[in-house]
């Protein structure tokens, strides 16, 4: 099991806001099936590695048009293979270090 965040940016759209383009990739993660939350920076995704990273091809793929040619596209993937990894696990652990 892997978490990953994913942070999808067009170049060159015809206005600086891109909460569209935010919603369409979303709608692509909805879909998938797989456990994900989107924050004001990216969109966290957890499962099966490769099946994240599928989902994420998909997303940056469906940004491409004929007035979007550049698209930027950030990963950062946690694969812990030594115990299962969750998102609420990651901020169980911090919460109990903080004595929350």
């Amino acid at each position: 099991m892997a978490v990953a965040i994913v942070s999808i940016v067009p170049v060159g759209t015809p206005d600086a806001s891109l909460s569209s383009y935010v919603a369409q990739c979303v709608d692509i993660v909805d879909s998938s099936g797989l456990k994900y939350e989107l924050n004001p920076m990216g969109t966290v995704i957890e499962g099966d590695t490769a099946r994240i990273l599928e989902v994420i091809l998909k997303m940056h793929e469906s940004v491409f048009s004929d007035r979007i040619a550049r698209v930027l596209t950030k990963i950062s993937v946690d694969d812990r293979r030594d115990k299962p990894l969750s998102m609420e696990g990651k901020l169980e652990s911090v919460r109990r270090k903080r004595g929350l």
